[in-house]
């Protein structure tokens, strides 16, 4: 399952017990997920569209909270997967365009807000529950290599009062305006994590956590085995070199006019093609540091070039 749709089950399940909350997490799900429809005869409705059936049960709970009554309808998207969708629609008349107004979705004419008043978001718990309410109607996650967690909304105004609203919690997103819609969006593990444990995806943050850490290991596993295979290339490309050096050597008539300890190693190094310098030192007699092994084959590199 994608990471977006673990964060919105997760966060659709949380039941604040506060009418504030309750108004704030409604305030941001028809700010980012919702639309004003306007009908024949004057009549009007605001209209709340999910892909998801929680965030859509979530949405009718919290609506049905506050005595609004809601037409459930469902389609099928033409594009793309052809998934179905989910549609509450509110009436705008009577309690529903109270509660609305109450929630800073539409003013007392109908007349859409880009944004809430500050009122709705005035305590800590509201403002939260705020950020949940935009991460459940807009928000997606990616990860957990380069996370990115963004919050899409129709306009830079409600984008940047969602960042303000995070800050207010001394939590950051950054705001970017696209052609047809702004987002709100935080990057790097420990941004989002903040922001994901303040709206209460708790969960979810042991499972990023968790998966990061089984991807830092393998990328380690890997950067190890990629690396002994590369000591092993180069082991094996200067035991050729020096295999070759005492070849050369011993067919000039050369190899018996050196000295003793140069002697040993190329008779070690004949012997055990396949050892390291560090075991060709250790196999010399007396015992050699790895350095003096290596000096004395290069030497019998650079004797047999001339």
């Amino acid at each position: 399952m994608p990471l977006s749709d673990d964060l919105r089950n997760e966060l659709a399940a949380i039941a604040p017990r506060r009418e504030c909350d309750r108004l704030a997490e409604l305030s941001a799900l028809f700010h980012t997920a919702g639309a004003l429809r306007i009908h024949g005869r004057g009549r009007v409705s605001v209209v709340l569209d999910v892909a998801n059936s929680a965030v859509a049960r979530r949405a009718f709970t919290l609506l049905r909270s506050f005595g609004v009554a809601t037409d459930i309808r469902t389609y099928r998207r033409r594009a793309f997967d052809r998934g179905v969708r989910y549609q509450l629609h509110v009436d705008g008349s009577g309690r529903g365009v109270q509660v609305l107004n109450e929630a800073g979705i539409v003013t007392t004419g109908l007349a859409p807000l880009s944004a809430p008043p500050r009122r709705v978001v005035a305590r800590s718990c509201c403002r939260r529950a705020y950020l949940r309410g935009a991460l459940i109607g807009a928000g997606s996650l990616s990860g957990p290599r380069s996370p990115h967690l963004e919050i899409r909304v129709s306009s830079r105004e409600g984008a940047e009062f969602a960042a303000d609203v995070a800050a207010a919690e001394g939590l950051r997103l950054d705001v970017r305006e696209r052609d047809q819609h702004a987002i709100a969006y935080a990057k790097g593990t420990a941004a989002i994590r903040d922001l994901l444990l303040a709206a209460g995806a708790n969960d979810l943050v042991l499972v990023l956590e968790e998966r990061a850490v089984v991807a830092a290991t393998r990328s380690r596993a890997n950067r190890l085995a990629n690396a002994d295979h590369a000591n092993l290339v180069r082991t094996s490309r200067a035991a050729q070199a020096q295999l070759r050096a005492v070849e050369r050597l011993t067919n000039l008539g050369r190899l018996d006019t050196l000295t003793a300890p140069l002697v040993e190693m190329a008779e070690l190094r004949r012997e055990n093609p396949s050892m390291t310098t560090k075991e060709l030192a250790a196999k010399s007699n007396p015992p050699v540091t790895k350095a003096t092994a290596h000096r004395r084959l290069q030497k019998l590199i650079k004797l047999a070039e001339y």
